[in-house]
């Protein structure tokens, strides 16, 4: 029988509250969470130099909130590039955001990790996907020696040209060939994908290791056609325990490049507190009603 308290950490990613991870931006953004009544939050790593890594492990800490850490890459630093430089740069990028990541105190580093964030003009060549293979190979051993996980997130076609569908993801992590290298699941980018909302849950199965919950129009959770019931029910039925944190953008919050890289040109939402508070309480009855069976 469910309680109200599920086992799955409920997270929020902090572009909810702040456009930046500046001391002061992460302070109001760990305490707005935790008021919230969330479990963890998840810092986008876009705007890393600003962040002062030690000051925020110890709010983290002090607030009893988990975190994880998300990012994609640019165009000039891409490690599905053809161009030996430019996929250097990525892995490096890479590296330091895993080391940024441990410096807080987290266990998951995930997202679009494989390639710039945005539209390609062209699919994704056979050399540039021997490059995102050998470098995450490298990147997820590294993790695995700090007892971390990657986390291969599945975006929609017009942020990446490398993985689309959970199965991509799947053949992607295979050929990467680390045990912690999981799935990273995200209904905003599966409503664009995937047949339906069951079957990627399913197949994924025990390689879940996140999952992002976002309406269709990344707006307030119930007011789309996303068929969250059915989701949350797949979740259940694979026995998912991991991380489930609410994403949502508007323009009434903006973090510099990131904002428009995702094409967030509209207010979804004016009140983050409202919107999380909302969020928070939708995805706790969904698990709820999930697991009352």
């Amino acid at each position: 029988m469910a309680t109200d308290n599920p086992a799955n950490p409920i997270g929020v990613h902090a572009l909810v509250w702040v456009g930046d991870t500046s001391p002061a931006a992460l302070e109001l953004a760990i305490g707005k969470t935790k008021a919230a009544g969330f479990d963890l939050l998840e810092i986008s790593l876009h705007d890393s130099a600003n962040l002062d890594v030690a000051a925020a492990r110890e709010a983290l800490t002090s607030a009893g909130l988990g975190v994880a850490c998300s990012r994609g890459l640019a165009f000039d630093a891409d490690v599905s590039s053809d161009n030996l430089a430019v996929v250097e740069r990525g892995e490096k990028l890479l590296h330091d955001s895993l080391a940024v990541t441990r410096g807080l105190g987290g266990t998951h580093f995930t997202g679009a990790l494989y390639s710039a964030l945005g539209k390609y003009g062209h699919p994704l060549t056979a050399a540039g996907r021997r490059n995102v293979v050998t470098v995450l190979r490298r990147l997820a051993q590294e993790a695995a020696g700090e007892g971390m996980t990657l986390g291969l997130e599945v975006c929609n076609r017009y942020e990446t040209n490398v993985v689309n569908t959970a199965r991509d993801a799947l053949r992607l992590a295979d050929d990467i060939g680390e045990d912690n290298v999981l799935i990273h699941l995200d209904t905003y980018h599966m409503n664009i994908e995937e047949e339906d909302l069951v079957r990627p849950v399913r197949e994924v199965g025990d390689r879940l290791g996140y999952v992002h919950v976002g309406e269709n129009h990344r707006g307030y959770l119930g007011s789309g056609h996303i068929d969250f019931t059915a989701f949350f029910h797949a979740l259940g039925d694979i026995g998912y325990r991991g991380p489930i944190t609410f994403e949502s953008f508007s323009s009434a919050v903006v973090m510099r490049g990131l904002s428009n890289d995702l094409a967030i040109w509209r207010n979804l939402w004016t009140d983050g507190e409202d919107l999380a508070r909302h969020a928070r309480a939708f995805i706790a009855g969904q698990l709820h009603a999930s697991r009352a069976r």
